[in-house]
């Protein structure tokens, strides 16, 4: 068992990093990223004639864009960028440049972390640049390179998605990239190993604390109803399957399947409307109400528990209804079984027969799908979470795909694979310790 889990743990490294570089290709192979958006509402607010939004993207020129390429190292090549996400390369933390004025000068205002800071003044002969820097730039790992006119005509270009090569030596010529120009940067590991994984494009808050922010809401949701289907479904798939064909289990068949039959961000709506709006039993939205942390305790748990009851019924309803039938159907099938015949006819009773032996073993396709609920307890339903306007780590994820918003889609995914192949381990585990026949030798 040790050595499995020990392969198994030396094989989660590997895993995560072709499921991140995959999407992370995929991230930035797709058009339509943070640039190309601020350019297109740019457009949009220069043909719409609105005064505001005119203003306001009036402001968005060359620098603001490149800026924010800088900002998700946009401009590097995707291996690049890949590695500096991983912390694995050093990336750009701090920037600073200027250009050459007429007597071949470029003084670059440059403050250190320790409250220092310095005119740079940069000459060039060649492509190498000349200056005087003071030794605790060094310390900081501050480095100086000169950008040439058809470098920047070059990322300008790219970012306007130009690649005639006539285009882009007459952009070489134009005002905005007509000078040399010195770039200062302070170089520094900053990526998923040291804990970072960056700001939100979209917020322009950090990601990591954007996830921990709304993780609990999911796991609340998610644990809840784990705990509520697990405790509920095995023992009524049991009753229904040791009373086949009565009436209690054509009943409860009828509901089951009722319930699984409607979709839960169906049925959630629907329940909103007659319950929340109409009859005003329960809240309209949100986990809690305006005012919650003024509230005495016992009202916060009421509170809770009314905001609490529709939601985790649409979370539950189909999940309840594949793991009942699940158990009814594998527990009838080992009743059948050979070994619990030879067993009651040897004067084993009924009641050992079924939990000692059927039950047992019907149990174990149960254990093996816990890897699947880690998945539903750490994404959440999106549809449900947007029917009941909850803000938890599913819309988040949602949320983050619709806005191209790089650092938090790679964030989201980090951990949700984190956590299913965790689950996958556990689930693993849990089979060897209810089948003796498993062994990870």
């Amino acid at each position: 068992m040790r050595q499995y889990i020990l392969k198994r743990l030396l094989m989660m490294p590997i895993t995560l990093i072709g499921i991140t570089f995959l999407v992370f290709f995929l991230t930035r192979m797709v058009p339509g990223g943070p640039v190309e958006r601020m350019l297109q509402e740019q457009a949009i607010g220069a043909l719409s004639g609105d005064k505001a939004v005119g203003q306001v993207n009036s402001r968005l020129g060359n620098a603001d864009m490149e800026r924010l390429e800088e900002l998700f190292n946009l401009q590097e090549p995707l291996w690049k960028a890949y590695l500096q996400w991983l912390g694995v390369l050093p990336q750009a933390v701090e920037i600073a440049k200027a250009e050459f004025d007429d007597d071949g000068l470029a003084v670059i205002t440059i403050a250190s972390a320790s409250g220092n800071a310095v005119a740079l003044e940069v000459t060039r002969e060649g492509d190498t640049p000349q200056y005087l820097a003071p030794e605790w730039m060094a310390e900081e790992g501050w480095q100086v390179k000169l950008e040439s006119p058809q470098e920047r005509a070059a990322r300008l270009a790219k970012r306007q998605r130009i690649k005639d090569e006539k285009q882009i030596e007459k952009l070489a010529r134009t005002p905005a990239c007509r000078r040399w120009r010195a770039v200062a940067s302070r170089q520094s590991f900053q990526g998923v190993l040291q804990g970072n994984l960056g700001l939100s494009y979209k917020y322009n808050e950090p990601v990591m604390r954007m996830m921990m922010d709304r993780l609990p809401v999911s796991l609340y949701f998610g644990l809840l109803g784990a705990l509520i289907t697990y405790v509920v479904s095995v023992p009524l798939g049991v009753f229904k399957a040791l009373w086949h064909r009565s009436w209690f289990d054509s009943v409860s068949s009828i509901l089951i399947f009722m319930g699984y039959a409607v979709p839960g961000f169906a049925l959630g709506a629907v329940m909103l409307v007659y319950l929340g709006a109409r009859l005003e039993w329960f809240p309209l939205y949100g986990l809690v109400s305006p005012g919650f942390e003024w509230m005495p305790f016992k009202d916060q748990l009421q509170d809770l528990f009314m905001h609490t009851v529709l939601p985790l019924t649409c979370y539950v309803v189909s999940t309840f209804a594949v793991t009942t039938m699940m158990m009814k159907n594998n527990l009838m099938e080992h009743l059948a079984a050979d070994y619990v015949r030879t067993a009651v006819a040897k004067g084993v009773s009924f009641r050992r027969a079924v939990w000692k032996h059927a039950f047992r073993n019907s149990f174990i396709p149960i254990v093996s799908t816990f890897g699947s609920v880690i998945c539903t307890v750490v994404g959440g339903s999106i549809l449900i979470e947007r029917v009941f306007d909850i803000q938890g780590f599913g819309m988040l994820s949602f949320q983050a795909l619709m806005d191209k918003d790089y650092s938090l889609i790679m964030g989201t995914l980090l951990l949700t694979s984190v956590l299913i192949i965790i689950g996958n381990l556990l689930s693993d585990m849990l089979v060897a310790l209810v089948d003796p026949r498993v062994r990870f030798d």
